[in-house]
């Protein structure tokens, strides 16, 4: 198959990312590992020809799995990287040393599962099968290591079929509650999954009340932020923030982060104690200077344009609108403000709108992420009105890119237009504002659904 075939025979599988094709026997209510676990073994058990970093929580952990494979690459390590979702292109998930995987490799990955296909007891789904070729490249090209982001949760998730040297979790908020429980426990509980005896565990989550569930999994060892690795100072500079951070092995002074957002240096510090725990020993002042300034992070507080400035961010969840508008409030605090929004029918649109406190802007334009799982704008625009915002402030764009071209129309060029609710809405914005590029069409996706 070319890469135009096996995207056609990828897309007809079971997604839970997007909705389509679910059966009432693959619902999460009775998720399995028993799918990718064969797909796997049919491959030749791929995943095991690697040490991996292997990285869950509520937010952030892209950024982290990133930045994680930034350092690890600048250090002399060849790194593959597996993340989720993506904003344009599938390719995006699959990456060397921050390279996305070609469409020709890609293309020859998916044949070879396809022709597995018969094999399998149960046909697997699409994240099932593009986590298996993920696994399977890195083995083919030999990478020294990989980091393996977590499309959902951790214990049920299709990626928890590796044996993670160093587990990873960021951060545990409420999100995705109809999968993982509806308290934080039950949430930590299934991140905690990831931990292997033995494994050494970087963990961003600060509640001790927590802490227990983490160490019922034996980890070796716990590096536990703001005692073993933290953040000293932190300071807004010109296309980014100046970090001051420390970590067991070391400090690390005045390194430049080009990303936008404070939140961020908590994300950067998390991925260089992830690094050092993995290599086991301290990174180079010079290549964490070097390796920090050369990350980026799309669709995360992203500028794509300017005049009025035009910023993605793909804030899902009540934590991240509020990282969101923090970020906001503290780079971008001048001028008018639009939001372009568009959810997803689990989210509550109420709280998803408070949270990003659309009520204070000037303007809101209500969209519809391109997903058999979207909220309708009109839902959405009632709930504005409903926080306090006037009616002749608010317009309702089905199309995303139109939406997109409403919101600069009406803003002043010294306004922003901030886009954000779903990486559905600014996978589909960026491409619009970007411009598309081949294989856009298979369209941007919300946090895998890896079960």
């Amino acid at each position: 198959m070319n890469i135009t075939e096996a995207l056609r025979w990828l897309d007809a599988h079971v997604n839970l990312e997007t909705g389509v094709g679910i059966p009432a026997d693959r619902r999460v209510t009775a998720p399995t590992l028993e799918r990718i676990s064969q797909l796997v073994q049919l491959l030749g058990e791929p995943q095991t020809a690697y040490p991996v970093i292997h990285l869950t929580g509520t937010n952030g952990k892209t950024s982290v799995a990133r930045m994680t494979s930034t350092l690890l690459a600048a250090a002399g390590v060849s790194v593959g990287t597996y993340t989720s979702p993506h904003l344009e292109q599938v390719n995006e998930r699959i990456s060397r040393d921050t390279d996305p995987i070609p469409d020709d490799a890609l293309a020859g990955l998916v044949t070879r599962i396809a022709d597995l296909e018969d094999f399998l007891d149960e046909l697997p789904s699409y994240f099932e099968i593009l986590s298996a070729a993920a696994f399977d490249w890195f083995s083919e090209i030999a990478v020294d290591a990989a980091v393996v982001e977590v499309g959902l949760g951790g214990t049920w998730d299709a990626t928890n079929v590796v044996d993670g040297r160093v587990a990873v979790i960021t951060n545990v908020s409420l999100d995705h509650v109809q999968y993982l429980g509806n308290d934080r426990a039950s949430i930590a509980t299934d991140k905690s999954g990831i931990i292997r005896p033995g494994a050494t565990l970087v963990l961003g989550e600060t509640d001790p009340d927590l802490r227990p569930i983490f160490e019922r999994r034996e980890p070796g060892a716990i590096v536990l932020r703001d005692r073993d690795f933290g953040v000293r100072g932190n300071q807004l500079a010109h296309g980014g923030r100046l970090l001051q951070l420390f970590t067991q092995q070391a400090e690390y002074r005045d390194v430049f982060l080009p990303l936008h957002g404070a939140h961020q240096a908590d994300n950067a510090v998390m991925a260089l104690a992830a690094a050092e725990a993995f290599l086991g020993t301290t990174i180079g002042d010079d290549i964490v200077h070097r390796a920090f300034a050369s990350v980026t992070s799309p669709g995360r507080l992203e500028v794509v344009g300017h005049q009025p400035l035009v910023l993605l961010d793909g804030a899902h969840n009540v934590a991240g609108a509020e990282a969101l508008v923090a970020a906001l409030a503290e780079e971008f605090a001048t001028g008018e403000r639009t939001y372009v929004v568009g959810l997803l029918r689990e989210k509550e649109p109420h709280e998803m709108l408070e949270a990003l406190a659309v009520q204070r802007a000037e303007r809101l334009v209500c969209t519809r992420p391109p997903s058999n799982r979207a909220l309708g704008p009109d839902a959405l625009a009632r709930a504005a009105v409903d926080l306090g915002m006037a009616e002749d402030a608010i317009d309702i764009v089905d199309d995303v890119g139109g939406a997109v071209a409403r919101a600069v129309e009406i803003t002043p060029v010294d306004g922003q237009v901030v886009v954000s609710g779903s990486l559905y809405v600014v996978g589909a914005a960026r491409a619009a504002l970007v411009g598309d590029r081949a294989g856009a069409a298979v369209g941007s996706g919300p946090k895998s659904a890896g079960r």
